[in-house]
């Protein structure tokens, strides 16, 4: 089978690929703090069926312990190298196998190699303290390339660090209208795209969650990004096939190999 990428809402997919399921920055919440969700029910019970979980980073929509909390026993967990340290919820998960990693590192899973690449973006669990971990990205290589980028802003050597792939999970929205450094906004994402060539791009981290109480007086920044990535993408990077899903929507896109 040809992979398969499902979005679940905000950086949460499915990429399956030679029948490995692995599942990005699980977040299964209706609710976390301040933010609600707003767009999608929550993922399905079948969301939770994985053979390797990829974190990006130590940030409570990326790594939240009740989602992992539902993996079935045994799934393997790849979080950023000190995670355990900055994160000690994470040691209550007994049933699950933790590994930390950081760039540079190769992890096999199955018929599928991971790739553990740089990402620009505040590794630290709190805004303030001194508890700090490496943000990652991942690529997943098998039938396709899949380059998961977690949260992250462009920084020089994005292309060379993660090399040719054939599908890029994007961010390209956050909490508001003006994204700071270590972010991609929709227009960011595009120049990233543009730097990175994929064959297919699926946009992610937008939509789905948003503060309480802003979704009635700025609604259009909840669900814009989306629809302005399509709009950057297909100038700056028209060779690329972006496909916007709506949640729980799976595509299988072309690869080139």
């Amino acid at each position: 089978m040809p992979v398969e990428i499902t979005w679940w809402g905000h950086a949460t997919c499915t990429v399956e690929d030679s029948g490995v399921r692995v599942l990005t920055d699980p977040l299964f919440a209706r609710r976390l703090a301040h933010l609600r969700r707003r767009r999608g029910a929550p993922p399905p019970p079948d969301a939770w069926q994985a053979d390797l979980a990829l974190v990006s980073h130590l940030h409570a929509d990326h790594l939240h312990l009740p989602s992992l909390a539902r993996l079935a026993p045994g799934t393997r967990v790849l979080v950023p190298r000190g995670a355990a340290r900055a994160v000690p919820g994470l040691r209550r998960l007994a049933g699950l196998r933790i590994t930390e990693v950081a760039p540079g590192d190769r992890f096999e899973a199955g018929g599928l190699v991971v790739r553990v690449v740089s990402a620009r973006h505040d590794g630290r669990r709190l805004p303030v303290g001194p508890h700090r971990s490496p943000a990652l990205g991942y690529v997943v290589e098998g039938a396709a390339r899949t380059y998961f980028a977690g949260d992250t802003g462009l920084f020089e050597t994005m292309a060379e660090e993660v090399g040719p792939v054939d599908v890029a999970l994007l961010p390209v929205g956050g909490w508001g209208p003006y994204l700071g450094e270590g972010h991609l906004d929709a227009g960011r994402a595009a120049q990233a795209l543009a730097r990175l060539a994929p064959r297919s791009a699926v946009p992610v981290h937008y939509g789905t969650y948003w503060p309480i109480g802003m979704d009635a007086v700025r609604p259009h920044e909840f669900y814009a990004p989306g629809e302005e990535f399509v709009r950057h993408a297909a100038l700056r990077a028209p060779q690329v096939a972006v496909h916007r899903l709506g949640h729980g929507e799976s595509v299988r896109p072309e690869v080139a190999r």
